[in-house]
């Protein structure tokens, strides 16, 4: 059953995909085809790598796959971030590939050619950048005008900083793993906000 709708008399067309600055969203807000096109994106850039270059030092390497792939797999991310593990693992494999196109750390398991290269996982880098976002919102360095704002808690007897954000009871997962609602509950958030205070 389609529902028309209109705008000043004219039916507004119905689409099951829209791409918005590059980012791909789908009726249901899940983020798997959008992955799915940077995954594809991603491969095809390390084969531009692998075809024009036949000898890669790691400092050549980290310097293109910086450039021409991890950017591809990171651009938006707070708004994509995918919460499922197979979607996380999928993403992870293309770094997994990519390092191995430095000959003389191939032989090497992908946690010890991580810390050859100097490369934190696709994971831990979408965290942090979060966590840097979430405190520049909680602390005012953001313009709220444009961006949404956490609530924080009113009463000043929170333990160890007055950044806690109010923790807001999520059932349906589309609400859950929203960016606001994911770190509202993130112990990494807390001991990020305790190293700000030290600082």
């Amino acid at each position: 059953m389609s529902t028309n709708i209109y705008l000043s008399s004219t039916a507004l067309e119905s689409v099951v995909v829209i791409k918005d600055l590059g980012v791909v969203f789908d009726s249901e807000l899940s983020c798997v085809s959008h992955c799915k096109e940077k995954i594809n994106r991603a491969h095809s850039m390390l084969g531009l790598i692998k075809r024009n270059f036949i000898y890669l030092t790691e400092e050549a390497f980290v310097t293109l796959y910086k450039s021409l792939v991890r950017s591809h797999l990171e651009y938006a991310n707070s708004v994509w971030n995918p919460h499922r593990q197979g979607l996380i693992k999928d993403l992870e494999k293309v770094q997994m590939r990519a390092t191995k196109l430095v000959l003389t750390i191939k032989h090497l398991t992908y946690k010890e050619r991580l810390l050859q290269l100097k490369l934190p996982t696709l994971k831990y880098r979408c965290l942090g950048g979060d966590m840097i976002k979430v405190f520049k919102i909680l602390t005012g360095k953001y313009n709220t005008n444009v961006t949404f704002c956490f609530e924080k808690h009113q009463d000043c007897t929170t333990r160890g900083h007055n950044l806690k954000p109010v923790n807001h009871i999520c059932h349906y997962d589309l609400r859950k793993y929203l960016f606001c609602s994911l770190y509202t509950n993130n112990k990494y958030l807390e001991q990020f906000a305790r190293v700000c205070h030290l600082c």
